[in-house]
């Protein structure tokens, strides 16, 4: 995996632990008041999502607080 990969000015960085790829961006908040990644990150986590499933790798997004994006693998 690499290190790091970046889409739309957004640079994700792979987490051995995890595994996975993260990012952060600013905090943005929907009509609930919860919080979600702001478009262009979500963007860019989709495009890394199809990036990696067209290498054959499962994956999945996940969101969490402040403005982080995690791309998660799940077939490693």
């Amino acid at each position: 995996m690499k290190k790091r990969i970046t889409f739309n000015n957004h640079t994700f960085e792979y987490m051995e632990n995890l595994p996975g790829y993260e990012c952060r961006g600013a905090s943005y908040f929907d009509d609930y008041h919860d919080q979600v990644p702001e478009p262009s990150l979500q963007e860019a986590a989709d495009k890394l999502e199809s990036h990696l499933k067209d290498q054959g790798i499962e994956c999945s997004i996940e969101h969490g607080e402040k403005g982080w994006i995690e791309v998660m693998i799940e077939n490693k």
